[in-house]
């Protein structure tokens, strides 16, 4: 709380701009917005913000017509009614016949969901109310019976279970456990409506079984086993002629391929989709008369549509380099069609219904942005070359009219863990910062996943370092006198969150020359204390992904990159803004608080603020928390979470005027 109050005395001249950014923000945010979330047999199911609303409904219409939309669920009335400010959507589930919606909510930003059954005629919830549970769920055929997700004491969802509607919900029946600590389990249904699959997985390896939706009563068939290092994800393909899997995997193939094998054998399987290493395989969608694989290719998304002999295919690619594609999720087998959505950062979503057969596509929704004009703003992608050779991708966005001459400010973003892509979705805070004569920079670092999968492999474990050399090698290209030497070097601020915080920790330890100002949003930045304690969440089945400090070569390695325990040398340093939540279950608000105070211990001069009237003076370092509810993404809500960005936007806009 006393953090809370510093930061916000800091700051208090940022008041105007802060207000300016926030208003401009809030207007390219049309009064009323629906968003197509997913297709569920003959309804279309949309995010829909109402005039005012700050949070959405979940809503619905019928598919393939104008007709009214249907209120399902109104999320601001139910955080109204719960007296908090914060509600996220978990499941959304319509059960078979669509009369019964399974839904659960977070009310605090820490991820554990009340699990609702709502009658959708009657618009009212039945008695069945399940506490804490987490992310997915499954009905089955009769539309009775819901399979479920709980987590254990360390927030690892690790067991699924059934609920019976209207029975007592501590009757539920266990249908699986995960045991290992290194696993996390996933439920759900396929789009055939024949099968409900459960998923365990860690970081490298995974294991899938079968449940069939008229018998969940049935013991839980395994797919193909539990192979170290090998991951698969599965679909039912069912034909006229065959009753089919798909499956995705790593089996020898470590940029994925697609098999094949019969449900009632499981093998042997057959290659349907051979490995390509320059193409990601990331997954392979079903329909009666086609696969739409999901793949990534030059660091770009990609949707290929393959007849379901596998004889033919075309592509479906994003706009430009700079936007992205994806297919909405669409539970209907025997669709002819499939929904797409399009957009980038600086040109809102469109949504487009695309004829399996004849590839030809149809505009169907799009979100308006009052005031936007896409054309106002250019976007390309270069190449830096780092230090050990790799081609690291760089998108870049900025004002038609701002010159990249080595003469514009820059604020570069960076991630780089997991495998994880963000993807350049609209972004309405954005063009506030273009608008400055900004340039703004994401850096595909490797640790993510733009590149496929060696991409990750690169920037994990023993190769973590490689992620923060890479966004460093960025920077200095970038810089005027850098080898691209396309915006100004001594004014680069960098910005990342969670995992990209850690980013955003490491750099400013190890390049405190290189920022005019570091933006670290609920850093992941007490490394080895994180990952030396497996009661805390996500520690043991992160161990994959960072490495297990009882081991001396990951003890050493994190030690020597963990920015709590490597703060910067006692000398200049940049400015320096933390974020931090205490009901965050991914990144414990400790740890950004701890790195807060040895920065401000080891710097004291420079830590409390050069100059108390400048917030962005070098050597400060700021700590805003959310000391009430909030999540690991910050706000709930449209506006909340704009009016955080014009705060994050007006202290960068200040640290590089």
């Amino acid at each position: 709380t006393a953090e809370r109050a510093y930061y916000e005395q800091r700051v208090r001249h940022l008041g105007p701009l802060r207000d300016e950014l926030a208003a401009e923000m809030r207007g390219l945010l049309p009064e009323a917005d629906a968003s197509v979330s997913f297709i569920r047999r003959d309804y279309t199911y949309l995010s829909w913000f109402r005039v005012g609303d700050d949070l959405p409904c979940l809503a619905r219409r019928q598919r393939h017509a104008d007709g009214p939309v249907e209120v399902l669920v109104d999320l601001g009335a139910v955080a109204a009614q719960e007296a908090t400010s914060y509600a996220e959507f978990g499941v959304t589930e319509p059960g078979p016949g669509d009369l019964i919606l399974a839904w659960s909510v977070d009310l605090t930003g820490g991820e554990r969901y009340s699990l609702r059954f709502r009658d959708v005629a009657k618009g009212e919830d039945l008695p069945d109310e399940i506490p804490d549970t987490y992310y997915t769920g499954a009905w089955d055929e009769s539309g009775t019976r819901f399979l479920y997700v709980v987590p254990d004491h360390a927030m690892r969802p690790w067991q699924v279970r059934e609920h019976i509607l209207g029975t007592p919900t501590d009757a539920d029946r266990l249908v699986l456990q995960e045991d290992d600590e290194a696993f996390e389990v996933t439920v759900r249904g396929t789009r055939s409506g024949d099968w409900i699959v459960i998923e365990s997985r860690s970081r490298d390896t995974s294991e899938s079984w079968l449940l069939p939706t008229a018998d969940t009563t049935a013991v839980p068939r395994s797919v193909a086993g539990r192979r170290a290092g090998i991951e698969y994800t599965v679909d039912h393909a069912p034909t006229a002629g065959a009753d089919d899997l798909l499956m995705v995997t790593n089996d020898q193939a470590p940029e994925f391929r697609v098999l094949t094998a019969p449900v009632d054998t499981l093998g042997p399987w057959r290659e349907v989709v051979a490995h390509d290493p320059a193409t990601r395989v990331v997954d392979a969608d079903a329909f009666s008369g086609h696969v739409v694989l999901t793949l990534r290719q030059d660091g770009l998304p990609l949707l290929r549509v393959m007849q379901r002999d596998w004889s033919a295919s075309y592509d479906i690619a994003p706009a430009d380099e700079a936007s992205t594609v994806s297919m909405v999720h669409v539970d209907d087998f025997a669709s002819g069609t499939i929904t797409i959505r399009a957009e980038s950062r600086t040109a809102s979503a469109s949504w487009w219904d695309v004829d399996l057969g004849s590839g030809e596509r149809i505009e169907v929704a799009r979100t308006e942005a009052p005031g936007l004009d896409p054309g106002r703003y250019a976007t390309s992608r270069v190449w830096v070359t780092a230090r050990d050779g790799a081609r690291v991708p760089v998108t870049l966005w900025r004002r038609h009219d701002v010159a990249l001459d080595g003469s514009a400010p820059c604020l570069l973003y960076g991630y780089g863990a997991y495998e994880y892509v963000f993807e350049p979705e609209f972004d309405p805070a954005l063009p506030s910062l273009l608008d400055r004569g900004v340039v703004f920079a994401h850096a595909h670092v490797r640790g993510g996943g733009e590149m496929g999968r060696t991409w990750w492999e690169q920037g994990r474990l023993l190769h973590k370092r490689t992620t923060f050399d890479d966004f460093a090698d960025v920077a200095d290209a970038l810089a005027h006198d850098g080898a691209l030497g396309l915006v100004d070097g001594r004014r680069i601020a960098s910005r990342g969150l969670s995992a990209g915080g850690l980013l955003q920790g490491a750099v400013y330890s190890q390049r405190p020359d290189r920022w005019r100002a570091v933006v670290a949003e609920v850093p992941f930045v007490d490394v080895v204390t994180a990952m030396s304690d497996p009661s805390i969440p996500l520690t043991v089945n992160e161990w994959d992904e960072w490495g297990d400090p009882r081991e001396p070569q990951f003890m050493e390695y994190m030690a020597g990159y963990s920015p709590y325990d490597n703060p910067p040398p006692a000398q200049a340093r940049p400015p320096l803004l933390v974020t931090g939540a205490l009901h965050d279950p991914r990144v414990l608000v400790r740890e950004p608080a701890k790195w807060v105070s040895v920065l401000r211990a080891t710097d004291p001069a420079l830590g409390a603020g050069a100059d108390p009237e400048d917030p962005t003076s070098a050597g400060t370092v700021l700590f805003r928390v959310e000391t009430g509810e909030g999540s690991h993404g910050g706000p709930a809500g449209r506006f909340g979470h704009l009016d955080y960005e014009a705060e994050v936007a007006a202290w960068i806009l200040a640290a590089l005027t």
